[in-house]
């Protein structure tokens, strides 16, 4: 038995992730990654004692190069007398003429979604017992060093998990196993080529509009030439160690489910509570896992950062620095985090979660909006509408409103702004928090709430209505067509 066959059979067997008996599906999507974990596994079904078959999804996101890899895959398939579980799975959104310079996050977790979808349904009609993916050491840093860029904690440094338990009502009915995530791309492609095994290349992999290629084509490169190969493997071991820590506090911690699992406190304002002294008197790791806990339980759509808990924090502390000093924080969605005196007694203060909906209340919102096209925003009693113009026709002074057409994604997600958000129009020195802009255009009550705003995967915010766009995306010079995003008044 060869090295690197050798090596996976001992990580196999060290997780326990595969068992003699098991129906085992690989993932199987064409690339290089997929189809080695594939001709691995082969060489090992019969120590491991296992049965193989190979499962594909073709989202048709790449017209006929999709439908190539589906041939590919099928053809493998056949070649070594195994079953092939094929679904098409169309993204809402896609196109099959190719995917460009941005399919939005919305149709990659579509997709996403889909294939877990397909999996949990092989799962569970018992046509597998387990299904196996090629996520490999690359995927691992690539996704820890993204988490670390958009903000997270010890559970977003946990990475791809090795294992993933299918499950409803308490129900075991499937896994998903990664066996291969110690492992780099590049050995399992030189294993690929020691054999004559062909792949398939996806064409999207090197876009570098998408994040996670500019971080897998150029920055991880750069890593491993100024800092070692092993910095990849530290990042992976940092997953690892994060995974361990997390296990922990779920299993040595029931505190954190105790005290964030309950609502309390005057039932009349339909108000969540935590009472602050129990959450004062524990470590200030425990403190944040509790606020966070909490949080999730009873705000699921809030989106919860270091600074968001930091702040809840400050508020039971009795030092606030937003709202009614001490007493109050205004979160997204028309909710607020109080501090007051409970009914039991005058010193036993309560931290609550109180939702305010009232008349005319503003509310958050968000659409998926295609490039071009248009889509209803009730909120705003308007339509926002992205069409493709002459330059030349746009007045001048709007001009600085107009998107670069080689730039812009297929879709973007509108919404209203959140607390955070920032925005550098073009010639400005440098990004903005949209708060201070709104502030700066005397814009109040619900118009300042529901202010519209654009986001694109991997770019933040290119537009906001009334402002120029950011230069990245602002036309050039020259070009005679762009993208207009506007506010059209009435509805469609």
């Amino acid at each position: 038995m060869q090295g690197l066959t050798e090596r996976l059979l001992k990580t196999i067997r060290k997780q326990e992730s595969i068992r003699a008996g098991d129906r085992l599906a690989v993932a199987v999507s064409g690339g290089a990654d997929s189809v080695a974990l594939l001709c691995l596994l082969l060489e090992l079904r019969a120590e491991l004692g296992i049965v193989l078959s190979v499962a594909h999804v073709n989202h048709k996101l790449r017209g006929e190069e999709a439908d190539e890899d589906e041939r590919f895959v099928a053809k493998l398939a056949r070649q070594h007398g195994l079953e092939l579980h094929v679904c098409d799975a169309p993204v809402a959104g896609g196109r099959r003429s190719g995917i460009g310079s941005g399919v939005s996050s919305g149709i990659e977790a579509a997709a996403r979604e889909l294939r877990y979808g397909f999996f949990r349904q092989l799962a569970r009609e018992a046509r597998v017992t387990k299904i196996a993916t090629a996520h490999t050491l690359d995927d691992q840093a690539e996704t820890v060093l993204l988490r670390i860029f958009r903000g997270t904690g010890i559970r977003g440094l946990s990475g791809i998990h090795p294992r993933i338990i299918f499950e409803e009502q308490g129900r075991v009915f499937g896994e998903l196993v990664r066996p291969l995530l110690g492992f780099r791309r590049t050995t399992l492609q030189e294993f690929l080529r020691e054999r004559g095994q062909s792949w398939r290349e996806d064409s999207s992999n090197r876009d570098i509009a998408f994040l996670r290629n500019r971080v897998r084509h150029r920055l991880l490169p750069m890593i491993g030439e100024e800092f070692g190969e092993a910095a990849i493997e530290h990042m992976g071991e940092l997953a690892e160690i994060a995974r361990a820590e997390e296990e922990h506090w779920e299993r040595a911690h029931p505190e954190i489910r105790r005290l964030g699992g309950g609502a309390g406190g005057d039932e009349t304002r339909q108000a969540a509570s935590l009472q602050v002294g129990r959450l004062a008197a524990l470590p200030l790791a425990t403190q944040r896992r509790l606020v966070r806990a909490w949080l999730e339980m009873n705000a699921p759509d809030l989106s919860i950062s270091f600074r968001l808990i930091e702040e809840a924090l400050e508020l039971a502390r009795g030092s606030s620095n937003r709202g009614s000093p001490g007493k109050k924080l205004e979160l997204p969605g028309g909710r607020n985090l109080l501090r007051r005196n409970s009914r039991r007694g005058r010193q036993e203060l309560l931290l609550e979660l109180e939702t305010i909906v009232g008349r005319g209340e503003a509310v958050d919102y968000e659409y998926a909006l295609a490039l071009p096209g248009a889509v209803e925003v009730p909120e705003l009693g308007a339509c926002i509408e992205a069409r493709v113009v002459d330059v030349g026709g746009v007045p001048q002074d709007e001009r600085g409103e107009l998107l670069d057409l080689g730039r812009i994604p297929k879709e973007v997600l509108i919404r209203n702004w959140r607390a955070g958000d920032r925005f550098q129009p073009a010639h400005t020195a440098a990004a903005k928090k949209v708060k201070e802009l709104l502030t700066d255009r005397h814009a109040t009550g619900a118009e300042k709430k529901l202010w519209p705003v654009a986001v694109a995967e991997g770019y933040g915010l290119i537009w906001m209505r009334g402002f120029a766009v950011p230069t990245a995306f602002q036309t050039p010079a020259g070009a005679s067509k762009a993208i207009w995003i506007r506010e059209v008044a009435g509805m469609m």
